[in-house]
């Protein structure tokens, strides 16, 4: 079972993710690519980790922008599962 981190907390851990302007603690970061076939790699990518690890990002894609919102509905907040995925995230944009 996960636990509940503060915002803060996980933000220290990422790079230039911010708090999501609603009333939960979510966080999300937006991703720019040259083009669909990049940021639908890019997806992927995060798709299969997040079934192999059993956390599932929100996330919105239009052409070539992905904006990903993370966040653990278990714990009503943000837990230990948004820092591993959101520094893989992370590290897939930086390849």
């Amino acid at each position: 079972m996960a636990c509940k981190i503060l915002v803060e907390d996980v933000l220290s851990k990422l790079n230039s993710w911010v708090k999501t302007d609603e009333n939960r603690d979510a966080i999300t970061k937006e991703f720019k690519f040259s083009d669909f076939k990049s940021a639908f790699g890019f997806m992927t990518s995060i798709a299969l980790k997040a079934e192999e690890i059993q956390h599932h990002p929100e996330w919105f894609n239009v052409y070539n922008k992905v904006k990903i919102t993370l966040t653990t509905h278990d714990v009503k907040g943000l837990s230990d599962k948004d820092i591993i995925l959101g520094q893989f995230i992370d590290n897939q944009y930086e390849k």
